[in-house]
């Protein structure tokens, strides 16, 4: 199909309106405002793929606010919204019916003059701010494919519109856009498709360790006064996670008897019916967590990856035309759980890299690679290299874990070895007998009953995520290969992505043309973007690609 596109050339293109693309946004026109006219100011245009601003933004979230300090030292004058001061910290180890209280908090676990804030309404503020700077935001906007012309990063290609599920055009068609730039900032959050390409086309890991990732499942709440104390938060380990595997909980008190719970599970679980949403509701179960949030009311769901490799994991940050920050680039404390100051700070690097280029009006690696020594030479690096073997350490279970975590605080990070060599989290996945040889069938079955009043089927939490997308367009989530769905994978895994996908997108069902035999049937429509399928499928055969711009959740209070 021959499609004539609209080229717009600005300077810089940044494509994520979350915390890091607004912090370079932001950063970057300060930066050349206190030049005094010596330099103009670039053309700088944001991208998102959201409806709004915060739209997909959803996270715990406990926001440490040294580098929004840095960035804007009048934040609170501003009006930022948060939910409360981090008022009392704890952490139990849970099973399945009792807890144990740590009878002290370690550091990394301590809070004193963290925010608990809304992700979703912290980033919508945050763009207010942008673009009372003047910068352009263009929500529902989605970027499809990078732009690479003679092995330099040049753009972005905007997703088209009104095409049928065919991919052919309809009445309403709208050729995507290209958008030339000088350079183009990739902020997408984590795993983003245009930040997947850009890795895997430009050689961006070579050198490092593949990424690990956790896929957190989340609820806010309205429950009965008194339930929490002011500002309280509770993180747990154990229970329902087996051991052997990675995961832990936690719960937020958000204030005017609002609560937030959420779990996160590893992906690299051996596990081929690993299900980080019917373990969230398994931890709901327990009664500690039963005792919160029984009466109450659910108002919202949502579901994300969290890039937990670690400092090992984290690409390259630059190449010619391009750089990489927050989530994208895997700027996460695995220790802590914690990145919106690191993404932040990394857009705050990203800046000041790219004023020196505007300077020398040179956007090759030669002057873009300055992110990476910015970075080395921050105290981002400082917190993330403390921590860069945490996530690695648990890979034996929760015992070694324990004790690894332990030697790390006193090793300076290292622990007991120093940047074990990992895989991919796919890999880690055991077909379904090798699963039962070593482990049994329990971690196979599922045996709780969703009452949809305090227990959540997955259909019924995407409804609470305010997730759309329009119904005639290509599938956004793209199978290689069918056939492996339905024979191969069916005997060999049993179908993983049915378990791994937070949101009810793959479902096996009666296939009437083969009797007896089930077949993969795709719901697009309920995506909640979180890219859990992209990263967990046992054959890589499933790929995320951004679909018409404002699809996907509309998360509020998240």
């Amino acid at each position: 199909m021959d499609i004539q596109r609209e080229t717009l050339e600005v300077d810089i293109l940044v494509v994520g309106a979350g915390p890091a693309g607004l912090a370079f946004a932001y950063h970057l026109t300060n930066l050349i405002n206190q030049t005094g006219g010596k330099m103009p100011q670039p053309e700088i245009m944001v991208i998102e793929k959201g409806s709004y601003p915060g739209a997909h933004s959803l996270s715990g979230a406990i926001l440490n606010p040294r580098s929004l300090r840095e960035l804007m030292p009048d934040f609170l004058d501003r009006g930022m919204p948060f939910e409360k001061p981090v008022g009392p910290d704890s952490l139990y180890y849970f099973t399945s019916k009792s807890q144990v209280k740590f009878p002290f908090l370690p550091k990394p676990f301590r809070n004193e003059g963290n925010f608990i804030i809304s992700l979703n309404k912290f980033t919508g503020w945050f763009g207010e701010q942008v673009e009372g700077l003047g910068i352009n935001i263009f929500p529902g906007t989605g970027g499809f494919e990078l732009l690479i012309e003679e092995g330099k990063v040049t753009g972005v290609r905007t997703v088209d519109l009104g095409l049928d599920k065919e991919g052919e055009p309809r009445s309403n068609f709208e050729p995507g856009s290209l958008l030339k730039a000088k350079v183009t900032v990739l902020a997408e959050g984590v795993h983003g498709s245009l930040s997947k390409e850009a890795i895997e086309k430009l050689n961006l890991r070579e050198g490092k360790l593949p990424q690990s990732y956790l896929t957190g499942v989340k609820e806010v709440w309205e429950i009965p006064e008194g339930r929490l104390r002011e500002g309280e938060v509770i993180h747990t380990f154990g229970w329902p996670q087996p051991n052997e595997e990675y995961g832990g909980g936690f719960i937020y008190d958000m204030g005017g008897k609002m609560a937030a719970a959420g779990y996160a599970v590893g992906l690299n679980s051996p596990n081929p019916a690993n299900d980080p949403h019917y373990k969230f509701q398994l931890f709901k179960t327990h009664p500690l967590v039963r005792k919160i949030f029984e009466g109450g009311t659910m108002l919202h769901y949502g579901a994300k990856t969290i890039p937990e490799g670690g400092y090992y994991a984290m690409p390259r940050l630059y190449h010619d035309g391009l750089l990489l920050i927050g989530d994208s680039a895997g700027f996460l404390d695995s220790q802590r759980l914690k990145g919106v100051h690191l993404a932040i700070k990394s857009g705050m690097l990203a800046a000041e890299t790219v004023c020196e280029a505007l300077e020398k009006n040179d956007f090759s690696h030669a002057t873009l690679r300055g992110m990476e020594s910015r970075f080395e030479e921050s105290w981002a690096k400082e917190e993330l290299f403390a921590v860069r073997n945490f996530h690695s350490g648990f890979e034996h279970g929760l015992l070694a874990g324990m004790i690894n975590s332990g030697l790390q605080m006193i090793s300076g990070g290292k622990g007991l070895f120093d940047r074990r060599e990992t895989e991919p989290d796919h890999k880690a996945m055991m077909p379904l007998t090798q699963y039962i040889a070593r482990y049994g069938e329990d971690g196979l079955k599922k045996d709780l009953k969703f009452d949809n009043k305090y227990l959540f089927d997955k259909l019924t939490d995407v409804y609470h995520s305010g997730t759309k997308h329009e119904e005639e367009q290509p599938p956004h989530l793209v199978i290689a290969d069918y056939d492996i769905c339905n024979n191969r994978c069916t005997e060999e895994y049993g179908n993983p992505c049915q378990h791994f996908c937070p949101a009810q997108v793959y479902e096996m069902v009666e296939d009437p043309a083969r009797p007896g035999k089930k077949k993969l049937q795709l719901t697009p429509s309920n995506c909640v973007h979180c890219k859990t399928c992209d990263i967990a499928d046992p054959y890589q055969i499933i790929k995320w690609v951004v679909p018409e711009g404002g699809g996907g959740p509309n998360y509020t209070n998240m």
